[in-house]
């Protein structure tokens, strides 16, 4: 179960970018959690059912934790096991049907337009690494990808005759994205030229590939990001994630309708495309104070 937690607490740091002191929370929720499983001869995640947590609720409540405490430590129970799920590892959520009181919508972070532009303007297409990395930076901004989606690309699901990339999401379910030419023009030029040669002879199905064929890991995408971020000067602290987010919001800033959105992110409930909606409504607000003559 340990070594469970670490693995969510990298993917809180890669996928989601969370603050230290976000991880801090979480992974002290997590521990008082195992613990608490531990002491009651529970060793197996699977055997958690319902019962068990409001066992757990129960004795954080002895423990003198308010209820804004509690719902803090549902809600990183919710998110645990929702990743668990996700990398099958267990079948279902006993926190799923249980309600969390709602404490606030955060927003997620984005960049500018001339933010990302400056981000992919970075690497150096001469070379084949630097290739790899502004093809794979131009399809998750130009498709909305996330970063296990990306990596898990193969070659036969990108489509660069008909602008389109043919994604596995969560819960094996599959959806077509479109794709811009700035993607399609440098993923065509990794295709031909830079992957025969990081390749040689090795063979895989894999579209982007890092040292002897393996395909690319969250880790190393992570630091790619990191590094240009800098490189272009954005003082933002910037995570793969953020271009999954900035890509959903500079289209409904455009003018995209919020379905369309919820398809190309692959969202089984509008409801969760809907948080974009929050930071395009102060988009709306800086073009009418900036260009509405009653300002």
């Amino acid at each position: 179960m340990d070594a469970l937690t670490q693995q969510y607490i990298d993917y809180l740091i890669i996928e989601k970018g969370l603050s230290n002191n976000s991880l801090m929370s979480y992974s002290a929720d997590l521990a008082q959690y195992l613990s608490f499983l531990e002491k009651n001869d529970i060793l197996d995640l699977d055997k958690v059912d319902t019962a068990v947590i409001f066992a757990w609720l129960i004795d954080l409540s002895k423990k003198g934790l308010s209820a804004k405490s509690r719902a803090r430590h549902l809600i990183t129970l919710r998110g645990f096991y929702k990743f668990l799920i996700d990398e099958k590892k267990v079948e279902k959520s006993p926190v799923k049907n249980i309600d969390i009181p709602k404490t606030g919508l955060a927003l997620p972070k984005i960049m500018t337009v001339q933010e990302v532009n400056a981000l992919l303007d970075v690497p150096d297409i001469r070379k084949p690494r630097e290739m790899r990395n502004s093809a794979m930076m131009e399809i998750m901004y130009g498709a909305g990808l996330r970063v296990s989606e990306l990596i898990s690309l193969k070659c036969q699901d990108i489509h660069l005759d008909a602008n389109f990339v043919r994604v596995m999401g969560k819960g094996a379910k599959e959806r077509l994205v479109p794709i811009g030419s700035p993607a399609r023009s440098i993923t065509q030029k990794w295709i031909t030229e830079g992957r025969p040669i990081l390749l040689k002879t090795i063979s895989t199905p894999y579209l982007f590939v890092a040292r002897a064929g393996n395909p690319m890991t969250r880790q190393a995408f992570w630091k790619i990001i990191k590094k240009y971020a800098l490189l272009a000067n954005i003082s933002k602290n910037i995570m793969p994630h953020t271009l999954r987010h900035s890509f959903a919001t500079h289209l409904l800033e455009g003018g995209a309708d919020l379905r369309s959105v919820q398809a190309m992110l692959g969202h089984s409930d509008i409801s969760t495309t809907q948080i974009y909606t929050h930071i395009s409504k102060d988009y709306l607000v800086r073009m009418h104070q900036q260009y509405h003559p009653r300002n």
